[in-house]
């Protein structure tokens, strides 16, 4: 919803403003980078402008829904508004809350809240006065509109919204959640184990939405791989790719099969657990090779055998490097409705070629030293030859 006439979207960050001065700056210029990029990407040439801690994007009102929703899929962004720009007079600003009244109050209760920036002596009224010469405003044009207004200044039905800056003033009518965290490219690179089902993209989404860019890896399990399975591993990171268009994401296709093979022959109820860690030493060559300074994973407490807290500690210990595991306390049906929330959810609800793999009773509290004893010794090797011959 929003004013008629709407030309601007305003764009609202929180962690930034936590940061120290010149740490903010460059964050928020990479907001700023990403937000055009996702524009960009869809088809808008509008200009992302950046005044006084607020990012901006002026575009027209044919486009504006469309722009809005682009630019709260970009990380970093806490929400965002469509909304009027006018002159930071008292008159100019009631007469577009008027316009917008006339456009979309027809009842129930309203309020007006009002918001002045900067220095204090850029205005000659306070936020107070806004709010009460813009809700006479929007009364009357209510009423002579045939409606019957009503204020309720805590629960109000419909808020009508002003933030006054020293050259601008802007009128809108909702404030449109973004997925918040750092914006994207802000932290050094992690390598995201992408299974092609429904943990492992939202685990990726989830440290893309700290500022990380991801390196997606898909470990194929030869005649173990469920059908389509490569096919919906690169339709989850297509969907990934949205949200960070500037980075081109790819997916990397490591061959296992054969080393699969070779595991699944030689062990029984710790198979799952050294596929973990064959998977995660092929992450590791990976990210050794792309610079990258973590591995991520979809995994959570106890939703897997292989995923217990005595199993997660064993399969980690394979690498140097540290295992993210975002989704670690969620339950499924919570993944389940962010995978929904951010767009990977259709292209991962195949079952994974895992459950082919994993023994009819699975060790579910594996000791380290009983692990290494049953594993293959060329783990390491295989899993190096694997990540040598990556397609990508």
């Amino acid at each position: 919803m929003y004013p008629p006439g709407a030309d601007t979207v305003l764009v609202r960050h929180g962690e930034i403003g936590t940061k120290s001065e010149q740490v903010g700056r460059k964050m928020e210029g990479q907001l700023r980078d990403n937000i055009a990029a996702i524009l960009s990407d869809r088809g808008f040439d509008d200009r992302v402008e950046r005044e006084r801690t607020r990012l901006y994007v002026r575009t027209d009102s044919e486009r504006i829904e469309a722009v809005t929703d682009a630019v709260t899929d970009a990380f970093g962004v806490v929400s965002a508004s469509p909304a009027v720009r006018r002159e930071p007079t008292v008159d100019a600003i009631c007469s577009c809350l008027g316009d917008a009244a006339r456009a979309h109050y027809d009842g129930g209760t309203f309020a007006v809240r009002a918001r002045r920036a900067g220095e204090s002596e850029a205005h000659p009224f306070s936020s107070k006065t806004l709010e009460e010469e813009g809700g006479t405003a929007v009364w009357q044009a209510a009423e002579n509109a045939g409606a019957d207004p009503t204020v309720d200044l805590d629960d109000p039905d419909l808020t009508f919204y002003i933030e006054c800056r020293a050259d601008d003033a802007f009128v809108f009518l909702e404030k449109r959640d973004g997925p918040g965290g750092l914006p994207y490219g802000t932290q050094r690179p992690v390598v995201a184990l992408i299974s092609g089902g429904i943990d492992s993209p939202v685990a990726a989404w989830e440290m893309m939405r700290r500022g990380c860019p991801v390196v997606p890896l898909y470990v194929d399990l030869g005649e173990y791989g469920g059908p389509d399975h490569r096919a919906r591993a690169e339709s989850t990171v297509d969907a990934l790719a949205r949200y960070a268009p500037s980075d081109h994401l790819t997916l990397r296709v490591a061959p296992g099969g054969e080393a699969v093979d070779e595991i699944v022959a030689q062990t029984k109820k710790h198979r799952m657990l050294v596929l973990r860690r064959f998977m995660l030493l092929v992450a590791e060559v990976v990210a050794e090779n792309e610079g990258a300074v973590g591995i991520v994973t979809g995994e959570a407490v106890g939703q897997k055998s292989s995923q217990t807290t005595a199993n997660l500690r064993v399969t980690s210990a394979v690498t140097d490097f540290p295992v993210h595991r975002p989704l670690l306390s969620l339950d499924k049906p919570s993944i389940t409705e962010r995978a929904r929330t951010i767009g990977t959810y259709d292209d991962a609800t195949i079952p994974a070629g895992c459950n082919r793999v994993a023994p009819t009773y699975p060790e579910t509290a594996a000791s380290l030293t009983e692990l290494q004893r049953v594993e293959p010794d060329t783990l390491d090797s295989l899993a190096r030859s694997v990540a040598a011959d990556i397609d990508r």
